[in-house]
């Protein structure tokens, strides 16, 4: 390194200059961006090895399952640095998410020591935590022999790390004070509206700011859309069809699946009057504006479609309008972001939310080593790189959301993502009842929801039924 270029380094280092004035610095003498972020992680590397014992574990191997997601190629991008900090070797297997979770559930639930972390999305470990799988994070957290000094937990949005925390009590309220810390956030997505600029500019179309609204423009759109449709929404027979738009716009009326009794038991909540009239609103939109073969649609086919101009807007996950606004997209470029309360009483958006964190499996044979690389990867080093050189979105920590750079890098090319965030993230957590019988609840009333559609049920009718079948299966598991 030249002496100019270390000598910008290494005042980075001492806390006499910022990220940015290193990069800009930096720039400034002819290094490359991809240089510059390369210099700048040798740097943090080299901070961070200050200030804790990092070569402790030198010469452990760790082995990580990992979901082929755009969050594991930061991981993997960044992941020499992590070895040069703790001379640790990781390596790790992936696979593409249609059979991810089956592999986790099968080396768990075999009591496999193969790996020592794996990815995991928050909801699943309410089944792992339960059962043995997964190790409370806590222990080591809280463990300052154990935790970098520097990796302020404090600095994580407060929905999306309360989210992961369980005290695995069934209706127990998530990041109670005697919650278990079962994962750590990598990066997570909120539920809001991706639209069509292109589309909505050329037809003097409205963006939608409540459920009513949402209704009205889906059908201006459909019927100026050449055989498109109006507004792109999950309806496959899986519990992912109720999680992103339909229950954040269901929770901005307040409504929950579930109600926790004094007693502790739980009951089924959405057949009161205001959810009826929520899921004929949503059943209608659906009907006049949504995808002819709406109950087949994943987050792919819903993301596709907007992505290719084949629906004016979809309301789900921010990070997958993010996506469908890159390169090899026929719309690219043409989408932009609005935060959305379906309730027009609502002061601001409250998404429900999916998060890819990492979890410690239970069966791990070096788990103070496997530490180590979970408080790295989910630490605002690792953030920060991921979010600025890669397509870490959205981080799970306010440091990076308050990072320059990577605001210019959202404001330039994703047109009111930054805003929508804002907006949305003070309210946005998961909105669902922690309790073992996720999976099977929230997919039967997928199923119940595709018959609304498909008109073999009516709405009011059909919510009782769903009602009545999730208070059976509560009380046969004593729930």
């Amino acid at each position: 390194m030249y002496e100019k270029e270390k000598g910008l380094v290494d005042a980075y280092m001492r806390g006499t200059m910022s990220r940015r004035s290193l990069i800009k610095g930096l720039g400034s003498l002819g290094v490359t961006a991809a240089t510059a972020g390369m210099l700048v992680n040798m740097a943090a590397t080299q901070a961070m090895a200050a200030d804790f014992d990092w070569m402790k574990f030198k010469g452990t191997s760790l082995k990580l399952l990992l979901n082929k997601h755009p969050y594991a190629d930061a991981m993997i991008a960044n992941i020499e640095n992590f070895k040069t900090l703790t001379g640790m070797d990781v390596t790790y297997d992936i696979f593409p998410e249609d059979v991810y979770f089956d592999k986790v559930t099968a080396a768990l639930s075999s009591g496999s020591t193969e790996y020592d972390a794996f990815m995991t999305g928050a909801y699943m470990t309410w089944t792992y935590g339960p059962a043995g799988w997964i190790d409370d994070l806590n222990a080591y957290i809280k463990d300052p022999a154990k935790t970098n000094p520097m990796y302020a937990f404090d600095d994580f949005l407060p929905g999306v790390i309360k989210s992961c925390a369980w005290n695995g009590v069934a209706g127990g309220a998530l990041g109670s004070d005697d919650a278990k810390q079962w994962c750590i956030p990598l990066a997570y997505e909120q539920n809001n509206l991706t639209y069509n600029k292109r589309i909505f500019d050329a037809n003097g179309l409205k963006v939608p700011t409540n459920i009513d609204e949402l209704l009205d423009t889906a059908k201006a759109a459909k019927a100026v859309m050449n055989g498109g449709y109006g507004v792109g929404v999950r309806g496959s027979r899986s519990w992912a069809t109720i999680h992103p738009g339909f229950l954040s716009g269901y929770a901005n009326f307040d409504q929950k699946d579930l109600n926790v009794g004094a007693d502790g038991k739980l009951t089924a909540a959405m057949n009161t009057d205001v959810s009826k009239e929520y899921h004929k609103k949503w059943v209608s939109m659906i009907q006049d504006s949504g995808a002819p073969d709406w109950s087949t649609h994943t987050w792919y086919q819903v993301g596709t479609d907007v992505g290719a101009g084949k629906s004016a807007m979809m309301f789900d996950a921010d990070i997958l309008g993010y996506f469908m606004n890159g390169e090899g997209n026929a719309e690219a470029g043409n989408l932009a972001f609005s935060g959305f309360a379906a309730n027009p009483a609502a002061k601001a958006p409250t998404p429900n939310i999916w998060i890819w964190a990492m979890a410690m499996s239970s069966f791990s044979k070096q788990k103070d080593a496997t530490w180590y690389f979970m408080q790295w990867v989910t630490g605002a080093e690792h953030d920060l790189f991921g979010a600025r050189e890669m397509n870490l979105v959205n981080p799970a920590r306010a440091s990076v959301w308050a990072d320059g750079a990577f605001r210019d890098k959202m404001t330039k090319s994703y047109a009111g993502y930054v805003e929508m965030h804002d907006a949305s993230a003070p309210g946005a957590s998961i909105k669902f009842t922690a309790q073992p019988l996720f999976f099977d609840l929230t997919t039967e009333w997928a199923a119940t929801l595709q018959k609304m559609v498909a008109k073999e049920l009516p709405v009011d009718e059909g919510l009782d039924q769903l009602a009545e079948s999730v208070n059976k299966q509560l009380a046969d598991a004593d729930l």
